[in-house]
């Protein structure tokens, strides 16, 4: 497990951009199971996460016209319970950290897994999700 004062952080990107951590298994299972469109990111200690992840959902959300309900948060290596339960929503897709799963109504409906943000700009995971939430968001 990584130590909190390297996570904290990385976790307050996020949650001081409207995201709410999920911690446990049952706070995983009350917002992924809601009606209505759910923004989860696997946040990682990871360069990618920070060069690319975090910046590319932060933009993706400040940008578009049409924004998920919720947005939501894990942190690999810290959540460990958390981010088990949340892999089991994730199936079939492979453990990825960072990752970022668009959900609607309880299904997985948008994923970017590691190997697709890895190298690329946070503006190119940005446009990516937008289309996203233009698909699936009111």
């Amino acid at each position: 497990m990584y130590p909190a004062d390297i996570v904290i952080p990385m976790k307050e990107e996020l949650t001081e951009n409207g995201f709410t951590e999920m911690t446990t298994v049952a706070e995983v299972e009350s917002v992924l199971t809601q009606n209505g469109t759910t923004l989860v990111m696997i946040n990682s200690v990871c360069g990618c996460s920070a060069g690319s992840a975090r910046p590319g959902v932060l933009m993706a959300v400040a940008n578009s016209e049409k924004k998920p309900d919720q947005l939501a948060t894990s942190f690999a290596g810290f959540d460990i319970d958390a981010i088990k339960k949340v892999r089991e929503f994730l199936l079939p897709y492979p453990p990825s950290s960072p990752a970022i799963a668009l959900f609607k109504d309880g299904n997985l409906v948008h994923m970017i897994e590691r190997h697709q943000i890895e190298g690329r700009p946070a503006q190119m995971i940005a446009h990516n999700l937008i289309a996203a939430f233009e698909e699936y968001c009111n």
